[in-house]
């Protein structure tokens, strides 16, 4: 007689039971509060450098570099966060980044001198990179049915993040100055430290590393709070762990398969050479081709995301120092750098609401295509001089699209990797990303203040078209496509 096949089920089809409700809900919240402090820092960069430059009469150069220099940081903190995150866990890297980012954001509001403030910021920078895995372990809670959807509903804590800094630099800065602001501005990190405790670990990840006694756990525990019950018989982890001795393994065992050969290579992730052996399997014949595209992909996206933010500020300060009709005081310039930011931070509402729409509808790769494409005309214009209007309202449309084409490719990367390679895979695309990020400013502030508006420009625009180049080869579209937790599974 053969044997009786025992009632299994995966995170998936557990997730897909206990649906989307109070659980998720806290961690939404949780997740989204670290997203939105990071948000608030990056945006810091579009505030405090002309009242720095000012006060220690640094050059255009060394202005540019404080911006350069968090982007550095977040290029080297996500790479490592990425790589600790899926070796030891999403949970054990909350803490040390929220120490560390509120810790140095807020000492850096005491910064005596400019070297002082660039290595500060240069920690806030590593910290932030952790960003990336609050991004993997919510996308780890979401069932696969509206994945795409809340993912988007979750990068609006991005945009409120946004909007708030514009709305504190505008009241800070003038009657307090700088320093109150970067102070301020760095509470928000510290409530990650604060509800530490209260967050529970990825399922999917401790079902990765065997322990699936944790991962239930969490699911029962989701499943209360959601009001709903888990399926019958037992979570499957480990194959060849749980069903290697028996002929008949249930088709729905395909929550983990671990050639292995692989095997060596996941426990090596744990020694000093995590990196190295992370960055193999990146490279690997089954995710080259995806993992260059997405670097790629991440650098123009980025690179193109806060070139038009640091447009805004320097169409409104720089670009009237090369008009002949220069009217306006210095006090009158700087209220519209305020206003021009405020105003174009809410273009991100509406861009992840659009996207919000069609990421599920038509797919991620589509949707990313059709935004850049947009985002690409709504620039053109803004080669030539148009009135204050107009460029900003080309600005808010260029923003739109830019949003919601970085948020896309922030859903779809995710997505694309195994769970034992997402964190460190979604991280190191990201910080290919912050090369741009470290670039842009250097670019948009530089050539807009040299006068060079048309060539920083057209500059954009090649980017963001080679960008949409390499979204168009992506091999495979992740839309209603479950989540893969092993290499072998590809």
């Amino acid at each position: 007689m053969g044997h009786e096949i025992e009632a299994a089920y995966t995170v998936d089809e557990a997730l897909a039971s206990v649906g989307f409700g109070k659980f998720q809900s806290l961690v939404f919240l949780y997740a989204g509060i670290g997203y939105a402090a990071e948000a608030m820092e990056l945006m810091i960069l579009s505030f405090i450098g002309s009242p720095i430059k000012s006060e220690w009469d640094l050059s255009t150069g060394q202005e540019s570099f404080i911006s350069s220099v968090v982007f550095a940081g977040l290029l080297l903190g996500q790479i490592s966060w990425g790589v600790i995150s899926d070796s030891y866990g999403r949970r054990k890297c909350f803490i040390f980044t929220a120490v560390i980012t509120s810790g140095a954001g807020f000492l850096s509001a005491f910064s005596p001198n400019y070297i002082s403030l660039v290595i500060l910021r240069f920690l806030v920078g590593v910290g932030l990179g952790g960003g990336a895995v609050l991004f993997s372990w919510f996308l780890e809670f979401v069932p696969i049915t509206n994945r795409g959807a809340w993912m988007s509903i979750f990068s609006l804590c991005w945009s409120f993040g946004t909007i708030l800094e514009a709305s504190l630099a505008w009241v800070v800065i003038p009657a307090l100055g700088w320093r109150w602001l970067l102070a301020l501005s760095s509470f928000p990190s510290l409530l990650i430290l604060i509800f530490y405790r209260l967050t529970p670990e990825s399922p999917r990840y401790l079902c990765t590393k065997d322990r699936t006694a944790d991962a239930m756990e969490v699911l029962e525990s989701m499943a209360i709070w959601n009001n709903m019950v888990l399926p019958s018989g037992a979570l499957i982890s480990d194959i060849r762990g749980e069903f290697e001795r028996d002929e008949n393994v249930p088709e729905t065992a395909h929550l983990i398969t671990i050639q292995k050969d692989q095997t060596d290579i996941e426990q090596s992730t744990k020694s000093k050479f995590a990196f190295i052996n992370t960055l193999y399997r990146l490279l690997s014949p089954k995710l080259v081709r995806s993992t260059l595209l997405l670097w790629v992909s991440f650098f123009g996206n980025i690179f193109a995301y806060y070139g038009i933010v640091l447009l805004t500020s320097a169409l409104s300060d720089g670009n009237m120092a090369c008009s002949s009709l220069k009217l306006q005081s210095y006090g009158t310039e700087e209220a519209d750098i305020y206003k021009d930011v405020f105003i174009t931070s809410f273009a991100e509402l509406p861009g992840l609401l659009l996207l919000a729409v069609m990421v599920d509808r038509i797919g991620r790769k589509l949707t990313m295509i059709t935004m850049l494409s947009s985002a690409f005309v709504f620039l053109i214009p803004l080669a030539f001089p148009q009135t204050e209007g107009l460029t900003t309202t080309l600005l808010f449309c260029a923003r739109l699209c830019i949003t919601a084409s970085s948020t896309g490719l922030c859903i779809y990367a995710p997505e694309m990797y195994p769970t034992s390679l997402r964190s460190s895979g979604y991280g190191t695309a990201n910080a290919m990303g912050r090369i741009g990020g470290i670039i842009s400013p250097l670019v948009a502030v530089a050539l807009v203040n040299g006068c060079h508006l048309a060539v920083a420009i057209f500059l954009f625009e090649g980017i963001i078209c080679l960008t949409a180049i390499a979204v168009a080869f992506f091999p495979l579209e992740t839309s209603g496509r479950s989540l893969d937790d092993s290499l072998s599974e590809f």
